[in-house]
């Protein structure tokens, strides 16, 4: 039977060419069958260090085991993997490898290369060989397999009882580092095609019905972890110091930078805190209850986005924090803890940046954004309003109206209109107010709380078109439904609505008669009705499409990922995307001589066996290549969460709004995106509030 072995192999491993002794491989043993089997070496540890703490090795172990993910913990144990040591140097003399018969292992009266461990690991290495057992070893002569830095390779394999002296796949990687890079095996697909082109083969239709290999999760996985189990084990085996960092100069000038950073932003954090909590303790009052409530109906996206904004200030600090401390094993977890813990500070911090930008430019233009909202309002008033009204009571792109019908709703159009236009010259000395207003609610809060108020205020400034539309809405979906009741009628049909369909129904001569007298003048006036609900309707969509793009802008502001793609501008491969493998070297597993006598002896009685068989010998071939990733682009980074946000909005609800305003339906007023979710106002003291953004601060930059 044929084995399949793939042994992962970290690149950067310390030389042991200077080195006395051998040292010890650390990693997991990841079995799919009794015939797959993948090695993942995380790290290598010096055999002496072992042996003088041979005692507590299987505690040890099983203390650091304890610190991996779950789901690699269920498929497999981080452990002892074996031996690695120096093959031939440059002079040809063994330097680790001895082919004395007395420096044998035996085990199912099978000889190798394996001499004993000193101390208390070799029962641990004998209770290891009974499953699995790998010794690798550091090819220090001039000729080498493969062009690597190290050139590391498998000796043999204690496999289930069996020793295997090859193995097919070699695969190196670059060990994942937290803040550097990581694997992953997801890809970034995008959406599938509605209809192929051309039919595919069936071959080509079962390779796609094929699961994914699990085996290939559980190896990711693994290596993802590597650099941590590396660490906790170290902490663990060698005591280490608390405090490993080196107290320079510039490690000090780092610290004090950090430290003035944190109470700067804990001193900023807590003013904005007392200010909304000063917020929500006067609107409990009943004196100011009825003002609460009346501004939540006026002003409801300035509410709902201050929500987001207090909720954003009141939990930065938590998010901050870690909070899964699982996490920290496994690189690829970290990393989207950190983009996770990142994402709220970064959106609010940009969002602080600009609705300052925007508040310092309107202080300081305070007096022309004034004269340019009052000459925008008398032009729209005179030359949009007026002049349309007064134009569709003649005749309209020359349409012929009903004189009466078209003086009464223009008459009944324009005092409307001169009526807030007179409010307007009153509130107009407010305007400079509205203004500041709108200033210092972005220097304050951010952009997205100030534009939500403008579109407040333009929703309140346009109050008298709003309710002009919904009065001509109600007139022209009236005659529209009458004028669909008496075509059924004449058809002698009847709408049933409880099956949402059309029945036979036989009307009676007076029914026809009475249809007949009220069809003929609602169709005549429909044209009159239709083309003062068109102007209105145009000009309703026109502000609610200005009120959509500032919600849309709102939207963008919160869904957009600042600390992704500022790690992404940095470090690209933070982002992975699927693993490839570059080969280097693809042919005869070419062993060198001092190998040659364990090679005869391990192998003869499976050679005898061919012989008697007559089976031919097969050359053992290998290949090795590097484990390399794929990376997101930019597009691929902030699509699924524009996804999300658009995630309400679908063809469908677009097309219902199209039917709708063709049958004197009023369009929506928002396009319904979403925002950040709201969560549970939260008390504490000032002081605490200060030291837990402090301390959250001081804790994120120790952990990257």
């Amino acid at each position: 039977m044929k084995r399949n072995c793939r042994i992962w192999f970290p690149k950067l491993l310390p030389s042991t060419d200077d080195s006395t002794h051998s040292r010890m491989l650390f990693g997991w043993f990841v079995s799919h069958s009794s015939s797959c089997l993948d090695v993942v070496v995380a790290f290598i540890s010096d055999e002496i260090s072992l042996c003088n703490g041979g005692s507590r090795l299987q505690d040890l172990l099983h203390e650091t085991n304890e610190k991996m993910p779950s789901n690699l913990r269920e498929k497999t144990t981080f452990t002892l993997l074996g031996r690695y040591d120096i093959c031939l140097n440059a002079n040809g003399i063994s330097s680790k490898i001895t082919t004395d018969k007395d420096s044998f292992c035996r085990y199912s009266s099978l000889s190798c290369g394996c001499h004993k461990v000193d101390g208390l690991l070799e029962g641990f290495r004998k209770d290891s060989v009974s499953s699995h057992w790998i010794h690798i070893v550091h090819d220090s002569s001039e000729r080498r397999i493969m062009e690597f830095d190290s050139s590391s390779r498998l000796h043999h394999i204690h496999w289930n009882g069996d020793i295997v002296s090859q193995c097919d796949v070699h695969v190196f990687y670059d060990a994942p580092v937290f803040g550097s890079h990581h694997f992953s095996l997801s890809f970034w697909n995008s959406s599938p095609q509605s209809k192929a082109p051309v039919k595919k083969p069936n071959w080509v239709i079962d390779l796609h019905k094929r699961q994914p290999l699990n085996e290939m999760e559980t190896v990711i996985l693994s290596i993802n972890c590597a650099s941590a189990a590396k660490i906790a084990y170290k902490k663990l085996f060698t005591q280490l110091e608390t405090s490993s960092r080196n107290f320079s100069i510039s490690y000090l000038i780092s610290s004090l930078t950090w430290w003035l950073l944190a109470t700067i932003l804990s001193s900023s954090s807590s003013l904005y805190y007392s200010l909304i909590q000063l917020f929500y303790v006067l609107s409990s009052f009943p004196i100011f209850s009825w003002v609460h409530i009346a501004s939540r109906r006026i002003l409801k996206n300035t509410w709902i986005n201050f929500r987001v904004r207090s909720c954003q200030i009141l939990y930065w600090p938590i998010f901050l924090q870690e909070n899964d401390m699982t996490s920290i094993s496994c690189v690829e977890h970290a990393e989207k803890a950190a983009l996770q813990r990142h994402s709220t500070w970064s959106a609010m911090a940009v969002d602080l940046v600009l609705g300052n930008l925007i508040g310092l430019g309107l202080l300081f233009n305070t007096g022309s954004v004034c004269s340019w909202i009052f000459n925008f309002a008398k032009e729209f008033t005179n030359d949009i309003l007026r002049s349309g009204c007064l134009w569709l009571m003649g005749v309209p792109a020359g349409f012929k109206l009903n004189t009466e019908l078209a003086g009464v709703l223009g008459m009944v159009s324009l005092n409307v209109i001169q009526i807030w236009s007179t409010l307007w010259f009153f509130m107009a000395s407010f305007i400079f107010y509205l203004i500041r207003a709108i200033a210092i609610m972005g220097i304050t809060f951010g952009a997205t709380v100030s534009a939500a108020f403008v579109i407040d205020a333009i929703t309140f400034a346009t109050l008298h078109i709003t309710a002009l539309h919904w009065a001509i809405t109600l007139v022209y979906s009236h005659q529209i439904q009458a004028l669909a009741a008496l075509w059924r009628l004449f058809r002698g049909r009847k709408l049933n609505p409880l099956r949402q369909r059309l029945d036979s129904y036989g009307y009676t001569v007076k029914q026809h008669v009475v249809g007949s007298l009220l069809f003929t003048p609602l169709l005549l006036l429909l044209p009159t009705t239709s083309v003062f609900y068109i102007f209105f309707t145009i000009t309703s969509t026109t502000i609610n499409s200005i009120c959509m793009l500032i919600e849309f802008t709102i939207s963008i502001i919160h869904a957009t990922p600042y600390a992704e793609i500022m790690m992404w501008l940095f470090r690209r491969k933070r982002f992975p995307s699927g693993v490839w493998f570059e080969i280097e070297h693809y042919g005869k597993n070419v062993l060198n001589s001092s190998n040659d006598d364990f090679e005869d002896r391990s192998n003869t009685a499976s050679n005898s066996r061919r012989e008697e068989h007559n089976i031919p010998e097969k050359k053992p071939f290998l290949m090795v290549s590097n484990l390399r990733s794929n990376f997101l682009s930019i597009g691929q980074i902030l699509l699924p969460h524009y996804t999300t946000m658009f995630s309400g909005i679908s063809a469908s609800s677009l097309t219902t709004s199209a039917r709708g305003v063709l049958s004197g339906k009023r369009m929506p007023s928002k396009l319904g995106l979403d925002l950040p979710p709201s969560r549970p106002w939260m008390h504490m003291p000032l002081r605490q509030y200060w030291i837990l953004c402090h301390d959250s601060i001081i804790s994120s930059a120790g952990n990257g």
